[in-house]
């Protein structure tokens, strides 16, 4: 941001006593089957008694249900995750099953922690397991920055479109995450304004998003961050069109 912005900052059984009843009852049915003229009079007599005592003795069925986990990596928040691992309330509803291994700040994900990110049922059809494995992800450009800063955004209530913030981001950093500003009053003061949509660190630590990146040239955290800032200072990214 130019000199203007300055203020950005997861006993028997029922199959046992069947059989014993009806071997109980066979006693008193045995008059009768005497006198019965073949085989085919016993048959018919006990064969429903039989499977009477077999259906009550099936047991229930047990859902086989699995932990699904993922790992994770260098630039993975938890926006991200939850995005692409889970259809669930979103990153909260991630960080509360798994911040007994994440740990008191949501934003501090380190590499190589496994997190619960949903169940699975072993019944699932192969189309299913199919569509949980392919996750939609965001490529690793602005066009990606900006759609994933978007989703993020989406799920904060931050207003704000893609052609108010690429128009912003083109102004401020020419596309260049990695861009700081180390000559205007700002920069003088200390605090340089850094990333696609120079902001300075004051303003980013007061707008951070929670679930996104700490490092403010992390792009989707930049801009997710200044957005926010825009939004209340503004009413959106959209309505700015200069030194902010």
């Amino acid at each position: 941001m130019p000199a203007r912005g300055k203020h950005r900052r997861p006993r028997t059984s029922h199959l046992t006593r069947g059989m014993v009843a009806a071997g109980t009852g066979g006693a008193a049915l045995a008059l009768p089957l005497v006198s019965a003229t073949g085989a085919h009079a016993a048959t018919a007599t006990s064969v429903p008694a039989q499977a009477t005592a077999a259906t009550k003795a099936a047991p229930a069925a047990v859902p086989d249900v699995k932990l699904v986990t993922y790992k994770v990596v260098a630039g993975d928040t938890l926006s991200k995750i939850a995005r692409e691992h889970t259809t669930d309330a979103g990153w909260q509803a991630l960080y509360k099953a798994n911040a007994a291994v994440i740990g008191s700040d949501p934003a501090l994900l380190r590499p190589g922690t496994t997190l619960t990110v949903g169940t699975k049922s072993g019944a699932s059809t192969a189309s299913t397991a199919k569509s949980a494995a392919t996750p939609a992800t965001y490529s690793n450009d602005l066009d990606g920055w900006i759609k994933e800063s978007l989703a993020v955004m989406a799920e904060s209530g931050i207003p704000g479109t893609y052609d108010g913030i690429y128009r912003n981001i083109m102004r401020e950093s020419a596309g260049n995450p990695a861009a700081i500003n180390n000559w205007d009053s700002n920069a003088a003061a200390g605090t340089p304004s850094k990333g696609l949509l120079q902001v300075i660190d004051p303003t980013f630590a007061a707008y951070h998003v929670a679930g996104t990146s700490m490092d403010p040239y992390d792009p989707v955290a930049n801009i997710t961050a200044a957005c926010n800032y825009a939004a209340d200072k503004y009413g959106s990214i959209d309505n700015v069109n200069g030194p902010y």
